[in-house]
């Protein structure tokens, strides 16, 4: 079977999206299939590569203001390389500016999926100046375009998925993996910081994971250092991610003991990182699953999550889910900071999940669409 997947928002930097592409196709090709990906091309790569996830396009692409990412509008060239490929299914991870993609597939005769990496409705009602309820009927509309466009619509999480159950629409749920091979515990957190340095004292070293982006909800990570400082705890914030407001959070933690990591390029030098970590913050209150914190998890690193979003769901008993508060956050991290084998039960946690169950799911869903389509 050949599987095409096309994705945007996918850059050099960016995070969970790109990680699942790699590791799905990954397994995509050891089970014998041929597989294909289309992205938007960034400045100095090489339009086709030969990868360990198959034939990777990079197509032009027009940059977006601000955000780090370049989109692909045009749709005749597009088009002509999808034609050109002939695949047997495609797998779209973009339910916006993509979503013509299914209408594409159901004339050619080709299986089609749709996989929503993000929450329409929770985009709508929080990040526009839409009131919420026309927002939510934005957002009811879009969901049942795509549900209508695409044979089968997949989602990360139950979370991710809630909003097209309510509509009705069966959306499948397969939850991501983590490479636990990459991310594993040691005693490095004994002897070092994530920094690198020396640990002296008693501090207590946390660490944000998660794009520096307004829906990730960053601040939230600054402001509960903040209420930990104010109560006279030691204790030192290191922040993983890029984004647009860094500049600004780097600005506004100036008065307090952050470091904020340069961009980490590899997955061996991030996993160091992490796991030299006492405690985890994952703020993000829209994520449809939260990669990072996972893999915070793995590294044997306690999280803390909000009780919103799907964080709760891949963080459960390796960690804490509290409200969006930096008050309420700052009592998590001392509580988990206290609690005895919290990095074992974050490990034993975050082993509930692997890349190979979550391919087989997709492979499994992919063979459906194409058999439907081929009766079509």
């Amino acid at each position: 079977m050949h599987i095409l997947r096309v994705a945007n928002f996918v850059s050099p930097t960016s995070g969970g999206i790109k990680t699942a592409l790699r590791h799905w196709g990954e397994v995509y090709r050891d089970r014998g299939h041929r597989v294909s990906l289309i992205i938007p091309a960034s400045k100095g790569e090489e339009p086709v590569t030969e990868e360990s996830q198959g034939t990777v396009y990079r197509v032009p692409a027009t940059p977006i203001p601000r955000t780090g990412y370049s989109l692909m509008w045009g749709r005749a060239g597009l088009r002509r390389l999808m034609e050109q490929l002939a695949p047997d299914t495609i797998e779209v991870s973009d339910r916006s500016t993509l979503r013509w993609l299914g209408r594409w597939a159901r004339r050619r005769g080709v299986g089609s999926i749709m996989i929503s990496h993000e929450n329409m409705t929770g985009i709508m009602v929080r990040r526009t100046p839409v009131p919420d309820v026309p927002a939510v009927w934005a957002a009811d509309f879009v969901n049942t375009r795509s549900a209508h466009d695409y044979d089968e619509i997949v989602c990360p999480s139950r979370f991710a998925a809630e909003e097209f159950h309510r509509l009705g629409i069966p959306a499948r749920v397969v939850e991501l993996g983590v490479d636990l091979e990459v991310f594993h515990p040691d005693d490095t957190h004994e002897r070092l910081t994530p920094d690198g340095r020396r640990r002296s004292g008693e501090t207590l070293h946390i660490i944000h994971c998660g794009r520096l982006a307004p829906e990730k909800n960053p601040q939230l990570s600054i402001e509960t250092l903040r209420a930990l400082v104010e109560r006279g705890v030691d204790a030192h914030l290191t922040v993983l991610g890029q984004g647009p407001l860094r500049s600004a959070l780097m600005e506004r933690a100036d008065d307090l003991p952050v470091t904020f990591h340069s961009y980490i390029h590899g997955r061996t030098e991030l996993a160091t990182v992490m796991r030299r970590a006492d405690v985890a913050i994952a703020p993000g209150p829209l994520e449809t699953f939260g990669l990072a914190a996972l893999e915070a998890l793995a590294c044997g690193v306690p999280t803390v999550c909000p009780d919103e979003g799907a964080l709760a769901e891949v963080v459960r008993d390796g960690g804490i889910a509290a409200p969006s508060d930096p008050a309420l956050f700052a009592d998590a991290v001392l509580e988990l900071s206290q609690r005895e084998g919290a990095r074992e039960r974050a490990r034993v946690q975050a082993e509930t999940f692997n890349w190979e169950h979550s391919s087989d799911r997709m492979l499994a869903i992919h063979e459906e669409v194409r058999a439907r389509a081929s009766r079509r």
